[in-house]
């Protein structure tokens, strides 16, 4: 699959209900972070160049009733969701930083988020992105650690996808294993932040997931 990838479901449920009501069930935003208040309809990530796959349009209001996002299961720090913008049932796990620091620090941000989704329309298994809560240096080197390794992220926007698609399944893996993954990017006005995400309760919020998301 392209790097170009964007979770097309985030576009859809992002502009009607915003996507840190997606959230309201995971752990408050850490110290240091600005919560965002939660808009009528959030700005949906950035769309990718013309390699990538559309986005989906957002759902007229005879979808917006399938497409609201329905949490399934709370797993430790982990929230498991299903939700069916434009009919297409997607399955994501999304979770909230446990800490967050900038430098300099205690600049204000808006709160980031980890997903990891899969959209058997597209057949896309455990597509992690991470929408970072500021917008991204352009041409910035971002990455996600875990598991002792370090993987390279793809920058778009405010939104992380890793650069080598060939290495999702080996990266997701790892997160399964894991206690925590550390997420390091830096801000269009050059700020550094490093984002640690908790993963008590991510394997069990995948495997529930694959049940639910077979079609």
């Amino acid at each position: 699959m392209s790097v170009l990838r964007i979770p097309t479901f985030l576009v859809a449920i992002a502009a009607l209900c915003g996507t840190a009501s997606l959230a309201q069930a995971q752990a408050p935003a850490p110290k240091g972070t600005k919560e965002a208040p939660k808009p009528a309809a959030a700005p949906a990530p950035a769309a990718k160049p013309s390699a990538a796959k559309p986005a989906a349009p957002a759902p007229g209001p005879a979808a917006a009733g399938s497409a609201d996002p329905t949490l399934i299961g709370q797993f430790g720090t982990w929230g498991a969701y299903t939700a069916t913008p434009n009919g297409r049932k997607v399955c994501f796990a999304l979770a909230k930083p446990s800490s967050s620091k900038t430098n300099p620090p205690n600049r204000p941000r808006d709160p980031a988020y980890a997903f990891v989704s899969t959209r058997p329309a597209e057949r896309v298994v455990n597509e992690v992105s991470i929408m970072i809560g500021y917008a991204l240096k352009p041409g910035s080197e971002s990455s996600l650690e875990v598991g002792g390794s370090a993987y390279a992220m793809y920058t778009q926007g405010d939104g992380l996808w890793i650069k080598n698609a060939a290495e999702e399944e080996q990266m997701v893996a790892a997160m399964r294993k894991s206690a925590e993954v550390t997420v390091k990017g830096v801000s269009a006005k050059g700020t550094e932040t490093v984002d640690v995400f908790s993963l008590k309760g991510l394997s069990q919020a995948l495997d529930r997931l694959a049940q639910d998301c077979k079609r």
